[in-house]
């Protein structure tokens, strides 16, 4: 079986094509020159770089300027391609795993700790069953925007796989994440989501943990503990955030009843 392509291997992937086709069109001779006008724009679309620095070839006065912007531009794009999750437009499961690894080094370093995050939606077989998939994938969506709103700038929040997230925060203390956890944990809960002519109402479980200078645990072995503590609070009895020595948080924690599915009202 073939392993996982690496972002390493994909980022060369996409440069080698876009070399080749760039390649092509130098030797084809399309795009024989460019207006002054379009010079210009291009310019600025390369935050004013000296034209030879931005020419394959390294020449003053590049005849393929508008094409390299171009295949640039589709670099940009097709790199954003290779760690998004096309549903929910969060970070992929195989970002998640370069950012911790990159999150758990800078703590080791700065001696700042970096907090984990991993929540799932309880009962969400349910929708699936008596809804569709198309209803669930609109649920997630939804969550997702919600997580996006939630986090700040420097968060990293990722799809883990199913109906189950990641967020990682850096320069944060156990207490600040769970904090954050159960703000969370309170809008997901107090949210209504159309789907069709229904409200859905949807709760989630989180496990929450921080990464310190000194814990000696890999990537994996922290993933699996924060991973342990979000089924604790399923078996718990959900609708909880679950965190480490075995403590829970207990305001407005009540124990939750599957998905309530009101009739839409006429």
């Amino acid at each position: 079986m073939l392993g996982p392509v690496t972002s390493t291997s994909a980022d060369t992937l996409i440069k080698t094509n876009i070399k080749i086709k760039l390649t092509r069109k130098l030797r084809v001779g399309e795009n024989d020159g460019c207006h002054s006008l379009e010079r210009s724009m291009v310019k600025k679309q390369t935050n004013k770089l000296p034209i030879h620095e931005i020419c394959p070839t390294g020449e003053e006065h590049c005849t393929h300027l508008s094409e390299v912007v171009r295949l640039r531009e589709e670099v940009k794009k097709l790199a954003a391609q290779v760690r998004t999750d096309e549903l929910t437009q969060l970070y992929n499961f195989r970002y998640f795993n370069q950012a911790l690894s990159l999150e758990m080094e800078r703590s080791r370093r700065s001696g700042q700790s970096v907090c984990l995050i991993m929540l799932d939606l309880d009962h969400f077989k349910f929708v699936n069953d008596a809804h569709g998939h198309e209803a669930g994938n609109i649920v997630l969506s939804y969550i997702a925007n919600l997580i996006k709103e939630t986090i700040r700038r420097l968060d990293i929040a990722c799809r883990y796989g199913g109906e189950e997230f990641t967020i990682i925060l850096p320069d944060t203390t156990l207490k600040q994440g769970i904090r954050f956890a159960n703000r969370l944990r309170l809008i997901i809960k107090s949210s209504s989501i159309k789907v069709g002519e229904v409200l859905m109402g949807v709760e989630a479980s989180f496990g929450v943990d921080v990464y310190n200078r000194g814990d000696r645990l890999s990537e994996n072995d922290f993933v699996k503990k924060v991973d342990a503590l979000l089924y604790t609070a399923k078996a718990e009895g959900r609708n909880r955030v679950c965190y480490a020595n075995n403590e829970n948080d207990t305001e407005d924690q009540q124990k939750s009843s599957p998905i309530i599915l009101p009739q839409a009202s006429s």
